[in-house]
């Protein structure tokens, strides 16, 4: 089956409701993409870390999203990526700002979505996705954050446009879109 977008804004109820698409009974491997940066970080990802099934796996990646995932995920149910938007946030604060708005960096963030939305596209694979919404709120006051927004939200359309399904969170109720 073809994967399952979840996208809202932060504190939704997103993960929480990826976790139970994904089933809390399955064998599921786990794709963080957080990075603990500072101690309210190391916090919220301890909350998720605890609420996660034992017989779950872990699998924390970096900026190379798809090529971790092809050397790891074969013997699972079903495949939890939480979330895209930490993913780019790595990719991002790992490069001078000065390049961050370069075509090239662009295309390969937007290549690299793509490739990622082609390797869940398999109908043999389940996989639940976990994005964040930018385009609910104002513009951001900084240029580091108009350019997070900027390609968040073209991150979010490549993968919604593959996606079997997508949900947008709110309030912890899901709206199936």
């Amino acid at each position: 089956m073809p994967y399952v977008l979840v996208t809202g804004g932060v504190r939704s109820g997103k993960s929480g409701f990826a976790e139970q698409r994904a089933g809390l009974d399955r064998r599921v491997l786990y794709v963080a993409t957080g990075q603990a940066w500072d101690e309210e970080m190391q916090q919220r990802i301890r909350l998720h870390r605890d609420r996660r099934p034992a017989q779950w796996g872990l699998l924390e990646s970096g900026a190379l999203l798809t090529e971790t995932l092809v050397n790891n995920m074969d013997g699972w149910d079903c495949v939890l990526v939480d979330c895209m938007s930490a993913w780019l946030s790595q990719i991002l604060m790992s490069r001078p700002e000065s390049e961050l708005r370069s075509e090239t960096i662009r295309t390969q963030i937007l290549s690299e979505a793509e490739r990622l939305a082609q390797l869940f596209s398999d109908p043999d694979r389940h996989a639940v996705l976990v994005t964040t919404e930018t385009g609910l709120g104002g513009v951001a006051l900084t240029k580091l954050g108009r350019i997070f927004a900027d390609l968040l939200g073209e991150i979010n359309q490549v993968l919604a446009g593959h996606a079997e399904e997508v949900h947008l969170v709110i309030a912890g109720r899901a709206l199936k879109l």
